[in-house]
């Protein structure tokens, strides 16, 4: 990969722009915009929006996915307790952005207390506290588009389904044979867990915890930021039944992780020692990144 600029690592003012992109892409009630109406709305982030999926889409490339699983997957970037993990996710607060006033510590945790006041199982409300840990990747020099955005399969035709589809134009793997078909490297209905995703906080989160959390967990965290599937039903013929069944999780979370932000801040100090029981639990004392 050529070498990168300060304008191509970060596009975007924060990463919080990319969800309240999906925001406007995906509302709560009603149908979803047309992509027509999304290129058009206005909004001062939209060139940062364009911009990031630009280099989103020329990069996230087959070879780059494996190069990227390669290298963090190897967990050797530092050690800490889970807690003091999530406290190092606050450094990304962008302190010049002012439509930022909660830190991510705080997201997280009005998305695991709006779960947990629906009832569910502990995992369940402990996969909503730590799904975005995986961001921690752009404080190890990650630019933003490998970082966050919609995720997608590499190694098989990208999907017109996924934002901004034009913009794979300039991806080399749409000229490489080996890629550039419906199926690519991958046969019907191989199943997901066959299937190399673009890379970002999802993947490598995945990989943290695939050890330790329930199967319905591990498919909310890999798979919440592929909405051209669970939007758009755009790669059916890549999941399997097993795939499908799993599916209905990811489908229960995404609302909590889209639409369960409030200007109210959670008392940190007052819930602490639940989520640190509830790490205890299910997670080893520290995590590797």
């Amino acid at each position: 990969m050529e070498n990168l600029n300060e304008n191509e690592l970060s596009p975007l003012s924060s990463l919080d722009v990319w969800e309240d992109d999906v925001l406007k892409r995906y509302p709560e009630t009603g149908p979803a915009k047309k992509k027509e109406e999304f290129r058009n709305y206005d909004s001062p982030e939209i060139d940062g929006v364009r911009e990031f999926y630009r280099l989103n889409h020329k990069y996230q490339t087959y070879d780059n996915v494996l190069a990227k699983k390669a290298n963090f997957l190897k967990f050797d970037k530092m050690e800490m307790p889970w807690w003091k993990a999530m406290e190092f996710l606050n450094t990304l607060v962008d302190d010049s952005d002012p439509d930022i006033s909660l830190d991510q510590l705080q997201h997280l945790l009005q998305t695991a207390e709006a779960i947990r006041a629906d009832g569910y199982p502990d995992w369940f409300i402990l996969t909503g506290f730590i799904h975005d840990l995986g961001k921690v990747l752009c404080l190890f020099g990650e630019p933003q588009w490998n970082v966050v955005g919609d995720t997608f399969p590499v190694g098989c035709a990208f999907s017109d389904k996924i934002v901004y589809p034009e913009f794979f134009a300039a991806n080399p793997d749409i000229h490489d044979e080996r890629f550039n078909t419906k199926y690519g490297v991958y046969s019907h209905h191989c199943g997901l867990d066959n299937v190399h995703m673009s890379w970002g906080h999802d993947e490598y989160l995945y990989h943290l915890t695939k050890d330790y959390l329930p199967e319905p967990a591990l498919y909310m965290i890999r798979y919440h930021s592929f909405y051209s599937q669970h939007r758009e039903q755009a790669y059916n013929h890549l999941l399997n039944a097993h795939d499908r069944e799993m599916f209905e999780w990811v489908d229960k979370f995404n609302p909590y992780d889209l639409y369960s932000k409030s200007p109210k801040a959670p008392v940190v100090s007052e819930l602490k020692p639940y989520y640190e029981d509830l790490i205890a639990k299910y997670l080893p004392a520290t995590v590797k990144l």
